[in-house]
């Protein structure tokens, strides 16, 4: 019986990660989101605030359904609120919201982390989707039985292809964490220059940012974990 050693070694406790990290964003919005803004500030209308505290007067604020489905879309210049924060009131739905917002910053700033983001965009959605699938085809179907024991050209052709294209998806992994970290940055900084949160109403939006910045990076260690497991398999079956 075939046990997969890499996938058992790596993804595994990745995965493993990435449900805690998970669950502790969701109990760490929930918790503060019982906690009213002293100013009773809507995330609508801070996010409002914030962007004209920063001479942004081209992006538009929308309503999104759901739960924590808040973006930026930066081709569109619109940021979109879910549910849970859009209307809200909490110290948690204006954290969310001014976290979106230092997004529109970063934008209007030039930040080049974001704009590298965005312009691998297509090819991370495209490798994430067929790049595991094409390695895994070259795997299955003739990769190391040419005769020889050497690998086989079209089999080792498609796993190549399908490495080099979920790379992509691993390389926008990595650059989202810069990205993230520095939307959450600017997030504190613009809600303690303009007074919409107190510094004891900081305390608990911070914990809720730093929950939601640790699920960037499970998910970072999921798409390496996942690469390295493909790569190290491809090399043994070349042995």
């Amino acid at each position: 019986m075939y046990v997969d050693q890499y996938y058992i070694m790596l993804v595994v406790p990745a995965l493993i990660i990435s449900l805690i990290a998970q669950a502790k964003v969701k109990s760490t919005f929930s918790k503060y989101s019982k906690a009213a803004s002293k100013k009773g500030m809507s995330g609508a209308q801070a996010a409002q605030l914030l962007l004209r505290a920063n001479d942004i007067t081209d992006v538009r604020i929308e309503h999104v359904a759901g739960s924590l489905t808040d973006h930026y879309a930066p081709t569109q210049k619109v940021l979109r609120l879910s549910d849970s924060v859009y209307s809200q009131t909490s110290i948690a739905a204006i954290g969310v919201a001014a976290h979106e917002t230092g997004h529109a910053i970063q934008h209007a700033r030039g930040y080049a982390p974001l704009w590298l983001r965005s312009a691998i965009v297509p090819v991370a959605n495209f490798g994430s989707k067929f790049g595991p699938l094409l390695a895994i085809i070259g795997l299955g179907f003739g990769y190391g039985t040419s005769g020889s024991g050497s690998p086989s050209p079209i089999g080792t052709l498609l796993v190549n292809i399908g490495l080099l294209l979920f790379s992509a998806s691993v390389i926008f992994s990595l650059i989202t964490l810069p990205v993230e970290f520095n939307a959450s940055h600017r997030a504190i900084k613009i809600l303690r220059q303009t007074g919409t949160l107190d510094e004891e109403e900081l305390k608990g939006t911070k914990k809720v940012l730093a929950a939601a910045a640790m699920t960037y990076v499970a998910s970072a260690l999921t798409a390496i974990a996942s690469f390295l497991r493909i790569l190290l398999i491809s090399k043994n079956r070349r042995r």
